[in-house]
This record gives C-alpha cells, structure tokens and sequence, in this order.
C-alpha cells in the first residue's frame, strides 16, 4: 500500500516506522529536514522537505498514485487545506486528518460522513487528544485495569490486569478458573506476560502473582473477573486529581465531575480562569502540578487516583511519583517519550500511556488487508489484537467451516472470541468459523498481521473437472 504522511512530529513518525516495518511504500513530508534524515537514516521511506499542504510539495509527494493520505501535522488548517487539494487535485481515495481544535470537532456536519454530504473532503478525523481522553475513562472504569480495548461496538472488551498474589485466581490452572468464577460468566485468557516474557496460554497454565493476564469477555462481566485476579473488590476513583488543565486534562474534568470529585490543577492562570468558567463542579487549582506543598495542601493522599497530563513527559513523571509517594492509591501518567517509559512502568506510576501509540492504534485498521475493523497496539507495540471479519465461503475461504483447531494458524496467534448475528461465543477448538462471523484474535507477534490478513482473505479456489 501507498501512503503519504504529512508531518514527522510523535505521530507521524510512529506511523511511519511502523508502517515501513510492514513493507508498506511511506513518504513523509515535513519542513524539519534534520528530522526526515534521522528518519530516513533508520527506516526504509522516502522523504520530501516542504510545506505540507503547498500543491508542488503535494505532486512531489506523490499523491497521485498514493491509496491513503494522512494529514498529522501540527495545524489544523494544514492538515484540512492539504486534504482539500488531495482530493481535488489526486482523488486520493482514502484521507485521514489530524484535527484538535474543539471548533472544528464540534461541527462534524462540515466533513464527509457516510452520505458524503460533507463540504470538506476528510474521509476519517482524528483527534489524538480525544483518543487519549476515551482511553483514560475506560481505565476508571475497571480501577486496578493496565489496558481496555472494545470489540465489536463494545460488545466483548480485552483488559489487562496485574494479577495480585491474593488474588482468588492466582495459582490456579486456567481449566480450573470457570470454578470460582458465576457460572454465566465466560472469559478467555489470549496471553500472559510473566517477567515481560510471553507465555501462550493452556489448559494446564497456571495464573502467578504479578503475572500480566490479558482476558477477553463480555463487558458486562469484566469487573467481576478483575476483582478475582486482584486481592480483594476494587472500588472506584471517587476523587480523583489531574494535574494539567489543557485539551485532555479539561475534557476529562468534564466527563467525570458529575459522578466524581475532582480537583484540576493548571499552572497557566489564563487557562485556568478558561477552564473554571465552564466546569460546574470541577475544583480549580491555580499551582504547579510538582509541587509538594501544594499536593499535601490539597490534601493529595485521600486521592483515590491522580492522572498526570500536562504537554511535558517529565512533569508527568515527577508529579505522579510524587503524588504516589504521597499516599495516592493509583497514578496514571501521559508519556509519550518510549525510552521513558520502559523505566517508569509500574515504578510508581501504575500505567504510562502514550498519545501517539493510541492514535496509531485507532488508524492501522485502515492499512490492513481484508475486512480488518479494528487492530490495537499492545505492550507498546510488540503485541496486537485485532477484530476482523471473515468473507466467502467454504469454496474461497480457507478458514469457513472449519473448528478453530484445525486452522493453521500463524504462530502467536491466539482466537479469543466470535461475535456472531450479535451473540458472543468464547473461543473453544470445536467452534466452527462461518462467513460474516467477527473474529478477536491476540499477536504475541506484531509481525504475524500479515500471514492473519491472507488467511481471512478469500481466494477463487481452482476447480478440476
């Protein structure tokens, strides 16, 4: 696949290295040629320094024979006028923007929608900073949850969960969990990582303290199963704190306040006035999210969870060790710097989540084969799951009207469930695959989407006669 990305910023650049790992054809423009070489140094791509919505810049780009554009520059305006002229001037099929300010999201009408009745020709927007905000309500949601992935419009949800040594779960094999677990609830365990090793599940596998479990289930029924794999019934984040009032910080403050109390701290004062003209119930705290006299005034160790995300990774990182060194319970921090983030997870910080890795994760669907309807990036990358839907029939497909267990699958590969006509079926060997079924699927291995993609692709068998 051709695709053309517009800016070499954390996004760009995470899309292009993962994309160029996929042996997909990737250009890249930017005006920061120091920034293309760097990139252009380690990965196989091609690089073009300009402005990326000048039409000569566009044309060198190769747009014209481009299938997807994706527009992540830093400015809005940018990225829109850019997808205008790929339209116009390529028909470029498939254009993918970035966009943040509010205004514009606030008005979807103004953008193709499924009738195309939209006057600005954006086939898909993004919003990294609405992305992140989502993300972080479903880990309230699931207090003591690593990750939360919805399926199939939410029907089943894959969470990671660090399973604590009194937890009910801990030290049994996984045959044995449907025991202790309500006799209508279902689940399937797609991997666990022990030491940051993989361990592919069976039968006979046993659940250990601090093992990273991943499980797929109903979402009706993940609470249930977290409180078994944790040490006693997780309550929820009543009052929580969030340090940083911009995008993410104020949009967050607005979805929980109603149900939550929660304290947002800004140390710009502007921002701050802004935020507290609109927020009903939001407590505004004008200060500096790392100062210690100002968390213990606050009264920073009755918080049950404090969210740190301010634009700068270092300030998250000092205000949310600090606050858990405080006596905060649970500390989620924005860090979009990798390198950062193999050093601080579960130092302190109970989850560090990264702004590009989950707006990636939101667009690869869109560069995979087959009827792929949507791939999530875990353990910062080296694992996937993905929801596709199979097409044909037993004649084309290689994979219709067999049992799971008599499908090749690539290795690292594990099935987790088939949503079918809108009923759920946990994944076991006898359960036969049929056309149109959505099958979720856990990769230990990143680089097996390919061999999965051509499985689910069907082909016009020969027929000898």
């Amino acid at each position: 696949m051709n695709i053309v990305i517009l800016g070499a910023g954390q996004v760009g650049s995470s899309l292009a290295e993962l994309l160029a790992y996929e042996n997909h054809d990737v250009t890249v423009v930017d005006l920061d040629s120091l920034h293309l070489q760097r990139l252009q140094d380690r990965l196989d791509i091609r690089t073009i320094c300009g402005h990326a919505s000048h039409p000569d810049i566009l044309a060198q780009a190769g747009l014209d024979d481009a299938d997807i554009l994706i527009a992540a520059t830093q400015d809005d305006e940018t990225n829109i006028l850019a997808c205008q002229i790929a339209h116009i001037m390529h028909k470029t099929a498939t254009k993918i923007a970035r966009v943040r300010s509010k205004s514009y999201l606030d008005h979807p009408e103004l953008f193709n929608n499924d009738t195309g009745a939209g006057i600005i020709p954006i086939d898909v927007l993004i919003s990294p900073e609405s992305l992140v905000k989502d993300y972080i309500l479903q880990l309230i949601e699931y207090s003591g949850s690593l990750q939360v992935i919805n399926f199939s419009e939410g029907k089943v949800r894959l969470v990671a969960v660090r399973a604590d040594v009194n937890g009910l779960l801990v030290n049994k094999k996984i045959a044995a969990l449907k025991q202790y677990l309500p006799v209508e609830i279902k689940t399937r365990i797609v991997a666990i990582y022990r030491r940051n090793e993989i361990v592919m599940p069976t039968a006979e596998t046993v659940i250990k303290a601090d093992d990273e479990v991943f499980f797929l289930a109903k979402s009706e029924h993940i609470s249930t199963i977290v409180s078994e794999l944790r040490r006693r019934k997780v309550k929820p984040s009543r009052n929580i704190m969030i340090g940083g009032g911009g995008n993410i910080g104020f949009s967050l403050s607005q979805a929980l306040e109603k149900d939550h109390q929660v304290k947002l701290i800004d140390r710009n004062i502007e921002q701050a006035r802004k935020n507290a003209e609109i927020l009903d119930e939001t407590i505004i705290i004008h200060g500096d999210v790392s100062d210690k006299d100002l968390l213990l005034e606050e009264n920073v160790d009755e918080i049950d969870l404090f969210i740190a995300v301010t634009n700068n990774d270092e300030a998250n990182i000092i205000s949310g060790m600090l606050a858990k060194k405080l006596g905060v319970k649970r500390v989620i921090a924005l860090v979009n710097n990798q390198s950062y983030v193999e050093l601080i997870q579960r130092n302190s910080i109970d989850v560090a989540i990264s702004a590009d890795s989950i707006t990636t994760s939101h667009l690869l669907h869109y560069m995979r084969q087959g009827d792929t309807v949507k791939v999530a990036n875990l353990r910062r990358g080296t694992a996937e799951a993905m929801e596709v839907i199979v097409h044909g029939s037993e004649n084309s497909s290689d994979i219709i009207g067999k049992k799971i267990s008599e499908i090749p699958w690539p290795e690292g590969v594990t099935i987790g469930c088939i949503i079918r006509n809108d009923e759920v079926f946990i994944a076991q060997s006898r359960l036969e695959i049929e056309a149109e079924d959505h099958v979720i699927l856990f990769l230990s291995n990143s680089n097996s989407a390919a061999d999965v993609s051509k499985l689910f692709s069907p082909e016009i068998k020969k027929s000898w006669f």
